[in-house]
């Protein structure tokens, strides 16, 4: 996306150092995890990773980049959540447990940064990435992963960019504190 750059850094805990430009219009992170086991294979230590990654990431960089979304007078944060909080998916316990603070913590900002700084967050459903590679690298996987949504298929990496480009536009000038669902129609609807 033109004028859009990141700050690749290794979400491992403890303090993270990152450069910030002095005027920054946009925040977003969207840092992956999938610890997808039964409740009781959970360890503290997948609860304590998911939240480390999700949740603890996010403030820590957050806050570094505040001082120049703040100089920027018009800054958008984005982060991600999943379908997951709000839909209640088996083995998902660690992974939803996190981002529902995500969630949280995108309300929580949007009604303390405003009016100057948006925070929104998107919740999307199994989406085609790297990370979910080994979801969907057989047909069998990939059929079953598509007939789970109402639109018959999984979410596309350049649809949450796009989602991603016009939350941080002027175009959403009017969006803060939402939670947006981009999961084929997973949590709102059931078809036959």
């Amino acid at each position: 996306m033109p004028g859009i750059r990141g700050i690749p850094f290794e979400a491992t805990g403890g303090d993270m150092e990152v450069e910030m430009p002095e005027d920054l219009g946009g925040f977003v992170y969207f840092p992956g995890t999938i610890t997808l086991k039964p409740f009781a294979r959970l360890s503290d230590g997948d609860f304590q990773n998911d939240f480390e990654i999700n949740v603890l990431g996010a403030v820590r960089l957050l806050r570094q980049a505040l001082p120049a979304l703040k100089r920027s007078g018009r800054g958008s944060v984005v982060l991600f959540s999943t379908v997951a909080v709000g839909t209640g998916l088996p083995y998902h316990a660690s992974v939803s447990s996190a981002k529902g603070a995500v969630e949280g913590l995108v309300r929580s900002l949007a009604a303390e940064f405003a009016p100057a700084i948006r925070v929104n967050g998107i919740a999307p459903s199994l989406t085609e990435t790297p990370l979910a590679a080994n979801l969907v690298n057989t047909e069998e996987k990939r059929k079953a992963s598509a007939d789970r949504h109402p639109l018959r298929r999984v979410g596309d990496a350049r649809e949450m960019a796009h989602l991603v480009e016009f939350l941080l536009s002027e175009q959403s000038g009017f969006l803060t504190g939402q939670i947006l669902k981009v999961d084929g129609g997973m949590s709102a609807l059931r078809v036959l």
